[in-house]
């Protein structure tokens, strides 16, 4: 643990160190109203503004429309509430928004690591592997340098949701289905991804379905525990829908401001991604868009994901395609695939170990430690990128 501790410490002081560099040096005056951009500047652009509104004042009533068409417009409906109120006894006791923000991730983050750490290290519906403690750490550290990782100190709630993620399936693979219910629910406070986790539960009562039914009444003793999962999961998947539609008296304001924003799942399941492709390359687009998906599916299933526990593989093949049916093409999706944490563990087989996917090789450091350049790399281009905000060229993180 002390190992992946300092890790996660040197990656988020070059975290930290990319925010700086593209306030000082790629943030242009005009996305900040001042001749001097600084780190501060930064934690308060895109998402964050709006998660500071729900901070220090809540939320807008009445449901705010356009003073023109009358339509439902931006507002805070749209951000879930979990994370903002989390900062606000830190904002109480007189700590700037900034500050608190980074304080409380910062906390988040690692404890999310140490989960993502355990859960890779587990051996829990997945074939044997030799060593695997070590490539569990090896992949932990990875996913600690995924490009988009400095979006894990600004005012997002990202770490807050991989967090809450990660304890779910620790706590599914535990089978500590109380505990996992109560953390199902405040994820629907946090981020919308229950049907993805419903695929999880899923898959795992179906494994212990196959495991137990040849010795007896599956769930014995438990199945009070595997309703109340279920429900929670339900329950997750419209709890912030049905609470804006109560406090606001419109049963569809969390949909008709999402919509406002420009999500329209309402068109059809990953119909916005194959248009956009056509659009932009036509039949190479989409074939690209098919052959990438087809890849990383035969990745997840193949030998390189055969050692990860099977509610694991399901997360990380049921969240991507989640996102692609439901989410518009946007470059929010490479803060999104943060949370598809198996990624890095894929990632580290595929360098660690022989092309049987057996034993990890004996030079497997040599493998590893070159992804590191190009991924600190990465860190740097997706902050100085995305990060930055210019009025007249907008690619929110």
């Amino acid at each position: 643990m002390l190992a992946l501790t300092i890790i996660y410490l040197l990656t988020r002081t070059l975290a930290l160190a990319a925010i700086a560099i593209a306030a000082h040096w790629f943030q242009s005056p005009a996305g900040v109203g001042h001749l001097d951009p600084n780190l501060s500047d930064l934690f308060g652009l895109w998402d964050a503004q709006w998660y500071r509104r729900v901070a220090e004042t809540g939320y807008p009533h009445p449901l705010p429309v356009d003073p023109d068409s009358g339509r439902i417009t931006y507002s805070a409906w749209a951000f879930f509430p979990a994370f903002p109120l989390l900062l606000r006894p830190l904002l109480a006791i007189g700590l700037p928004f900034p500050v608190a923000a980074l304080l409380l991730n910062l906390v988040l983050g690692w404890i999310a690591l140490i989960v993502i750490w355990r859960i890779f290290g587990m051996a829990v519906h997945a074939a044997p592997q030799f060593q695997r403690d070590r490539l569990a750490l090896v992949a932990a550290a990875l996913w600690c340098c995924y490009p988009a990782t400095g979006i894990l100190l600004v005012p997002y709630s990202e770490a807050l949701a991989v967090l809450l993620i990660a304890t779910a399936i620790l706590l599914l693979l535990r089978r500590s289905y109380w505990l996992a219910a109560l953390v199902l629910l405040a994820l629907g406070y946090t981020r919308a991804v229950a049907p993805a986790l419903g695929v999880v539960v899923l898959t795992h009562l179906i494994a212990r379905w196959r495991e137990e039914g040849g010795r007896g009444i599956p769930f014995r003793g438990e199945r009070a525990s595997v309703a109340t999962l279920c429900l929670a999961v339900a329950m997750s998947a419209i709890a912030w829908p049905a609470t804006v539609g109560r406090l606001t008296g419109r049963a569809t304001a969390f949909f008709d401001v999402q919509a406002a924003w420009g999500q329209r799942p309402q068109e059809g399941p990953f119909v916005l991604w194959i248009v956009w492709a056509w659009d932009e390359r036509g039949v190479f687009g989409v074939a690209l868009i098919i052959g990438v998906v087809a890849a990383y599916l035969s990745l997840v299933a193949g030998r390189h994901g055969r050692w990860l526990p099977l509610e694991v593989r399901a997360w990380a093949l049921a969240y991507p395609l989640y996102l692609l049916a439901v989410v518009r093409p946007i470059t929010s999706m490479w803060r999104f695939l943060l949370l598809d944490f198996p990624i890095a563990a894929l990632i580290a087989s595929v360098a660690m170990r022989t092309s049987t996917g057996g034993r990890i090789v004996p030079h497997w450091r040599r493998r590893v430690l070159p992804l590191a350049v190009p991924l600190v790399l990465g860190m740097l281009w997706w902050t100085v990128t995305f990060l930055t905000y210019l009025p007249w060229d907008a690619s929110p993180p």
